[in-house]
Parts: C-alpha cells; structure tokens; sequence
C-alpha cells in the first residue's frame, strides 16, 4: 500500500473568490390578468373557507334550551 498524497485543496480557495461577470436578467412583473387571477383564487379559496365554517356551525353547536332526551330504561319503565 503507497501512502496517499495530500490533495491541493487551492481550487476550492480559488472558486470561493470567483466572481460571475453574467448578470442574471431582471425579474419579469407579473401582468394584470395574472395579478388578477391570483387575488381572484385567493378570494375564492378564502370564501370557501369562511362558508364551510358557517355552515358547520349549527353542526359544532349543542344546543342549551332543549332538556336532553332521557331513555325509558333510565325512568324505570
């Protein structure tokens, strides 16, 4: 078995300082109908929500006026 030879780490030193002459483009804005569309499904998904939840309200409440419902067994019958 050779011993293992040191490797030169120097290009890692080297990538670090290197620096892109290449400018990214510029970010392309977004146009009014895709604004639009957006805000529309966000509404959408928001009302949806805001609806489920209003109809399952009746479902989640108990309700406190009526007397709850006593089974023949436990009146003795």
């Amino acid at each position: 078995m050779s011993p293992r030879e040191p490797v030169p780490f120097a290009f890692l030193a080297e990538a670090d300082r290197f620096r892109s002459n290449v400018t990214p483009p510029p970010r392309r804005r977004a146009s009014t109908a895709e604004m639009a569309g957006r805000w529309l499904l966000g509404l959408t998904l928001v009302a949806g929500l805001v609806g489920a939840l209003i109809l399952a309200m009746p479902a989640l409440s108990t309700p406190s006026g009526t007397p709850t419902q006593q089974s023949q067994a436990s009146q003795g019958h």
